[in-house]
């Protein structure tokens, strides 16, 4: 079965920064585009960043661009975000996400997704 595993949530002061991993078993990973959403409490889920399968091509939420980076070890299996310059707005649960069943990269129609991870940006 198909299990993606987030990691690295934390509560952070703004202006830090902070490392999201997303292991991912049960489907073959390097065939896979995936992406991060996140959530905060009572808002929509948000389209954060988008990876292709071989990393070549990558795309940003407006609200992440400049700061947050996306990028995927497809020998490890395993998706990163690194966040920088972390600002209150970007307190929310983060999930990673995989196999799109198509449209916007940004929609949260993906057929796979992980548990979710805190970040929690205090001012």
């Amino acid at each position: 079965q198909v299990a993606l595993l987030e990691s690295g949530g934390d509560s952070v002061q703004a202006g830090g920064s902070l490392r999201l991993s997303c292991t991912v078993s049960g489907l073959t990973f390097a065939n896979y585009p995936m992406a991060w959403f996140r959530q905060a409490p009572g808002k929509e889920r948000e389209g954060v960043a988008y990876i292709s399968w071989s990393g070549s091509m990558t795309r940003y939420g407006d609200s992440v661009r400049g700061r947050f980076t996306i990028s995927r070890d497809n020998a490890k299996n395993t998706m990163y975000l690194q966040m920088n310059t972390l600002k209150p707005e970007d307190t929310a649960m983060y999930y990673c996400a995989a196999d799109s069943t198509g449209g916007s990269w940004s929609q949260p129609d993906y057929n796979y997704w992980g548990q979710g991870t805190q970040v929690t940006v205090s001012s």
